[in-house]
């Protein structure tokens, strides 16, 4: 009986491979079929490339595949959901699953589909004049600023919303065609997030900037995602307020929510995380959702705020966010000392937060990364490495915690210890770590920079960057160590020549066996750059494959068509 029921099945599913090759080569005659990858380009002065000529090449031999596969169908058909397990990226143009583990490519391709006129159209009519076709335009957008990253692709238009209701519209329109969505913030962030695998839509979202509601006796703000923390803290200067996190110049508060970001003042105040109230995001299928009240705690529902910071357009498009504010210090210092080895820089930084002293910022520079910032801005400092506190409170707390941390650096072998109390004088001492990262590509100046991005528990710190460095000093590649050593976090800026491919692959192994070493450390591949498609191939031995497993359950049910900046965060391997 089973067998009759599997010939049959067998001879059905033949007959229909057969009628459906009848109907494609009778189409293929058709002077009206046109492949998809030959169509109008959406620039007219663009060429065909030879990627797009050999697409073409393949869809005209898809009768014939069909003809030879109608058999291995009667026998087989064990067609995955897309949503459930398909990236959307494509294999073959970077030799293997992109982001997936053990990958070390850095060149994303993917299967790109054609947008068709009437979702051009329709953006025309929500957008107006804010959109662009034009192909440098989409190459900018398409290329990360800061990022080592690459694409083939890049996205096929660009719009510019201006309200929450247009981005509801866009996203509308985006997913009736099934066209991917790349939301596009400050461009700062490091690990790809603004890459377009898959072409499509970018939504930029700098004309959405504004400052809706400021409550000044409550302490928080109304904003747009669009705004930059630099100008946000500008408007609350006058109100002796300010926004506490400090990530890169140009960073946006929406991309600051996605990546969940951080920066030299965490340990202090806390990660993006700690400093959002509530948000306001577009969901795939346009929806509007607000995750909770002004109130500064609640314990209603789930935590939807929590889930979308650091999702990273996977899940939707943060349009409004509400913060959490903190006065103006009163008084602050700034200090730095010097150290022979970075091993006791690190214990000078556990020390201090294990006294209980509330420091404001640890930053920890290594020796190259003092010589790049002699060589930019033509200063002399002590190239050792070196550490840098800030302290803040009344001016008898600060100078009392400055004291107290002078102590603790002279009991491990610290030396130069100079603090300094005036405004222009912290200013021009401080700017010796702003500059830090632009300061790099003064020793090499053509060069990229892969920057690392790991974090440890304290009490590992010290370990942690001791047998990374011994890796970077054997190195022919030039390394740099900047820290966030008040919490554990540690980056390292490699730089290398993208055009050598031993350079990159030298980049790529520094990178893989300090990520390796953090996690053996219980430590994390990111503690504030975000997954993007750089750290993909990390998650599952970090978190498990049950973790990405959810992560892609929840990804499905809010994002069924797989429109909201695919081939990111969640690594292509894991299906569910």
């Amino acid at each position: 009986m089973g067998f009759q029921t599997w010939i049959s099945r067998s001879i059905s599913s033949s007959k229909q491979a057969q009628k459906l090759l009848l109907l494609l080569l009778r189409r293929s005659s058709s002077p009206t079929l046109r492949s998809p990858y030959i169509s109008k380009s959406l620039n007219p002065k663009q060429k065909p490339t030879v990627a797009t000529e050999a697409r073409a090449f393949s869809w005209s031999l898809l009768p014939l595949t069909v003809a030879a596969s109608a058999g291995a169908v009667a026998f087989l058909d064990l067609r995955r959901d897309p949503a459930a397990c398909d990236s959307g990226l494509d294999e073959r143009a970077s030799g293997g699953r992109v982001g997936g583990k053990d990958s070390t490519e850095f060149v994303f391709g993917g299967s790109q589909k054609e947008v068709p006129v009437e979702l051009i159209d329709e953006l025309k009519a929500v957008c107006e004049t804010n959109m662009t076709l034009d192909f440098d335009e989409r190459y900018f957008h398409g290329k990360p600023q800061n990022s080592f990253h690459k694409v083939v692709n890049v996205p096929d238009v660009v719009v510019f919303p201006r309200s929450e209701d247009e981005v509801s519209k866009i996203v509308i329109s985006c997913n009736k065609h099934k066209i991917p969505i790349v939301p596009y913030g400050g461009a700062t962030s490091i690990e790809g997030h603004t890459l377009a695998p898959q072409g499509g839509v970018c939504i930029d979202m700098s004309l959405m900037n504004a400052i809706k509601q400021l409550h000044v006796e409550d302490m928080d703000v109304v904003v747009e995602s669009g705004i930059g923390w630099i100008e946000l803290n500008e408007y609350l200067k006058p109100y002796g307020l300010f926004f506490p996190l400090d990530p890169g110049p140009g960073a946006t508060i929406g991309g600051m929510c996605a990546t969940r970001c951080s920066g030299s003042l965490a340990v202090r105040y806390g990660t993006m995380r700690d400093n959002v109230i509530n948000l306001k995001i577009v969901l795939a299928n346009g929806d509007v959702v607000k995750t909770g009240s002004r109130a500064r705690k609640s314990a209603a529902g789930y935590d939807l705020a929590r889930l979308m910071i650091g999702s990273e357009g996977t899940l939707g498009i943060i349009t409004e966010v509400t913060l959490r504010l903190q006065k103006l210090p009163q008084h602050s210092v700034v200090a730095m000392c010097n150290f022979q080895t970075i091993k006791d820089a690190a214990n000078v930084a556990i020390a201090t937060m294990q006294s209980g002293i509330q420091v404001s910022r640890v930053e920890l520079l290594d020796e190259v990364q003092i010589k790049a910032i002699n060589i930019a801005n033509g200063k002399n400092l002590p190239e050792v490495p070196t550490l840098m506190f800030e302290f803040i409170g009344t001016e008898a707390y600060s100078r009392e915690q400055t004291l107290i941390v002078q102590k603790i650096v002279s009991e491990h072998n610290g030396s130069d210890f100079v603090f300094v109390e005036e405004p222009e004088a912290k200013k021009e001492l401080w700017k010796i770590r702003k500059e830090a990262l632009w300061a790099c590509f003064a020793m090499q100046p053509d060069s990229e920079a892969m920057i690392t991005d790991v974090c440890v528990p304290l009490s590992r710190l010290a370990e942690c960057i001791s047998r990374s460095k011994q890796l970077l000093d054997a190195s022919s590649l030039v390394c740099l160590v900047i820290a966030h050593a008040g919490d554990g976090n540690f980056h390292t800026v490699i730089l290398f020549d993208p055009n050598n491919e031993d350079e990159r692959r030298e980049a790529e192994r520094l990178n893989h066996f300090m990520v390796h070493t953090a996690l053996e450390m219980e430590g994390t591949c990111t503690g504030e750059h975000g997954v993007g498609t750089g750290k993909m191939k990390y998650l599952e031995k970090e978190l498990g494959i049950e973790a990405l497993r959810t992560m892609k359950r929840i990804k499905a049910a809010l994002d069924p068509n797989n429109i909201m900046n695919p081939g990111k965060l969640i690594p292509p391997h894991v299906c569910f």
